[in-house]
């Protein structure tokens, strides 16, 4: 499903257009979803460098998918990593990221013997005031604040963005990367990589802004807590339109589904999610919660940024797919980034008309031979593995890859409005861009 909202009064031509991403939360099968997307992005939209954007916003799990493209790391690459599992640069192990927070058990054991001795204290004092919802409170003190540890994604991370020339510092970047992450003890957004919040090792301010309460176990910096961003926005894409971008690319991976418009259109899914007990409830209330707080958002959008394009991306709501997958499964992670591929693609094509003036707009245009194509997937132009490079090598291309886009930059419209159509044995255009130019 893709959401239209054009500027209303657009500005006036003249200058580079300023170009965001914005990337929601969803958890592991969220960051899936917004790998197939940004794929179909990449492959389908002419002019369009998702590794040189004005800014990039990440809440969740979509703070690793901005952070990655603002440190170069292409999305074929990323689908090398995360999906085929076949890149020489980084080993993705999903056992990491649901390895039990054994420290975290440990510390609130610790905390038994205090909380038995303060209980029978009360008890002693007050033997008929004692009540059940009291003795409640008391054990919550003793139970993990989450689940599964959290400093595996942060060494992941830490290995991700200090090789190959990447950077796990925000001040470093060469362009604007803001990730989002929520105060636990004064309930404040706070945006890492803005001045005075910049200090903070990318991998960090990700590890914070996807601490999602009862799975993973708040994140200590500066002495402050920090968990899951989307707990105050879904997309955050107010960031990018106050840093000032004219067009802002909006992922949201979780949307509530509707089962009645599922059945009837074939996709597999239950009557009522109650007989999928809890987890299914839950889920769906989860995502309930976050679309309908973005779509509280864009009103204000539309009114307060006037002048700036916003394109949203969601499924559909009959997508079954998306709220039934396993996605710690191999197999699924790769039908599920396949699925957010062609979904993504599906949109676009089906609103190419209207999607036209507004990224003519911009510089951009949809390339409709990739649209068009039958057969297209996920992995075209991914079958050819780029050579390995030194960390020498690799940053040697990134500068040459800065200097092609500061080059590009100064051209009139007139000379680089056409390009070449994207083909796998062309490494800087379009899909089978080597992902090596940039990593």
């Amino acid at each position: 499903m893709l959401a239209i909202k054009s500027a209303r009064k657009p500005r006036r031509k003249g200058g580079h257009p300023r170009i965001a991403l914005a990337v929601a939360g969803g958890g592991p099968i969220g960051g899936i979803f917004e790998i197939g997307a940004v794929r179909a992005l990449d492959d389908a939209i002419e002019g369009l460098d998702l590794n040189a954007l004005d800014a990039y916003v990440g809440v969740s799990s979509g703070a690793f998918v901005a952070a990655s493209l603002a440190n170069r790391l292409t999305t074929a690459e990323m689908c090398r990593i995360f999906i085929t599992g076949d890149s020489d640069q980084l080993h993705f192990r999903p056992e990491d990221f649901i390895r039990p927070a054994i420290f975290e058990y440990l510390n609130r054991l610790a905390g038994v013997p205090r909380m038995l001795l303060t209980g029978l204290t009360e008890f002693a004092k007050h033997p008929f005031d004692l009540s059940v919802s009291d003795s409640l409170l008391r054990l919550g003190s003793i139970l993990p604040t989450g689940l599964f540890d959290n400093e595996a994604i942060e060494r992941f991370l830490r290995t991700a963005f200090t090789a190959h020339g990447r950077s796990n510092d925000f001040r470093k970047l060469a362009r604007k990367l803001y990730i989002v992450a929520v105060e636990l003890d004064s309930g404040k957004a706070v945006r890492f990589g803005t001045e005075g919040h910049d200090d903070v090792p990318i991998s960090r301010a990700i590890e914070a802004s996807a601490a999602l309460p009862g799975l993973y176990p708040p994140v200590a910096i500066n002495g402050k807590y920090y968990v899951d961003g989307a707990l105050r926005y879904t997309v955050h894409a107010s960031v990018a339109l106050e840093a000032g971008a004219d067009l802002v690319l909006a992922i949201n991976p979780l949307v509530p589904i509707d089962t009645s418009n599922a059945n009837a259109t074939g996709k597999a899914s239950p009557t009522s999610l109650v007989d999928g007990g809890l987890p299914y409830v839950l889920s769906q209330m989860f995502r309930t919660l976050l679309q309908s707080r973005m779509q509280a958002s864009i009103p204000k959008y539309e009114g307060k940024y006037e002048s700036s394009d916003l394109l949203i991306i969601e499924p559909d709501h009959d997508d079954a797919e998306m709220f039934f997958t396993n996605v710690f499964s191999f197999a699924h992670r790769k039908r599920l980034a396949e699925h957010a591929y062609q979904a993504t693609l599906h949109d676009l094509r089906s609103q190419r008309k209207s999607l036209a003036p507004l990224l003519r707009r911009h510089g951009l245009s949809l390339r409709d031979e990739v649209l068009d194509e039958p057969g297209r997937t996920l992995l075209s132009g991914l079958e050819g593995k780029p050579a390995r490079r030194s960390q020498a090598t690799s940053q040697l291309h990134r500068t040459l890859d800065d200097l092609d886009r500061a080059l590009e930059r100064t051209r009139s419209p007139a000379k680089t409005k056409k390009k070449r159509p994207r083909t796998p044995a062309s490494p800087r255009t379009g899909s089978a861009r080597t992902p090596s130019a940039h990593s």
